[in-house]
């Protein structure tokens, strides 16, 4: 939580996060399929618990300053979701249809449906996602191009479609293809300002970035004409 207030701090409207199922059915947001590399505990997060991992330190791993920061669930980061905040949230890793239902009827006891757009490298789980609410439009991630990004959109009723920046670098006409046809490209993740500089002049429409306060920074410079950057790093 500490890293979604910081980006809204410093100007981000958008907010990525993972969502994944506890065993016991919770939805926390953990971006890792194991908690190992950034808590005190060991394990898959899915054969643990809410309440073993709501006792995990999820913060020391980044900084002696966040030490004993938590992994939160879906609904403390939905009841901060306020004004003109949004939310990515991609549904990490095979869902079933109820889990994915569970992720939906959180979004609707916060009120933001419209706020959030699902997205996920799993078909399986936006397919799902579409027969729980066939007119709510998703994102698609992918690991590499398919051979035909805007037919994969259009039958998952993808409104983005989101590959590495690496693939989006070797391929930058693939955004006007995309964009004929209504879609957006958000490629992940860009932390330098070389790759914010290709990209925004390739036309992408959003980038995922672990540097929120710089790239913002950086991009009003560009307004600017000055090229400034920011020099401080942000936590996230």
């Amino acid at each position: 939580m500490t890293a979604f207030r910081r980006g809204w701090a410093d100007g981000a409207q958008w907010c990525e996060t993972d969502v994944q199922p506890t065993r016991d059915g919770a939805r926390v947001l953990i971006h890792d399929d194991a908690v190992d590399r950034t808590t005190d505990g060991t394990g898959d997060v899915r054969s643990h618990i809410a309440a073993d991992l709501a006792a995990l330190d999820a913060g020391s791993w980044f900084g002696a300053s966040f030490a004993g920061a938590r992994i939160p669930i879906l609904a403390e980061l939905l009841a901060e979701m306020t004004g003109e905040r949004r939310l990515l949230l991609e549904i990490k890793g095979e869902h079933t249809e109820d889990q994915v239902r569970a992720v939906i009827a959180d979004i609707d006891a916060a009120d933001a449906r419209g706020r959030v757009v699902l997205q996920s490298f799993e078909v399986s789980a936006l397919w799902h996602v579409r027969a729980l609410l066939p007119d709510e439009p998703v994102g698609l991630l992918v690991e590499t191009i398919g051979a035909d990004p805007v037919g994969d959109c259009r039958r998952l009723g993808a409104i983005t479609y989101n590959p590495s920046v690496a693939d989006v670098l070797a391929d930058p006409a693939l955004i006007g293809r995309l964009h004929a046809a209504g879609i957006a490209v958000i490629p992940w993740t860009a932390d330098r300002p070389d790759e914010w500089a290709r990209l925004t002049a390739a036309g992408v429409d959003g980038i995922f970035t672990n540097r929120p306060a710089e790239l913002l920074a950086w991009q009003a410079g560009q307004a600017r004409g000055t090229g400034d950057t920011a020099t401080t790093p942000t936590p996230q």
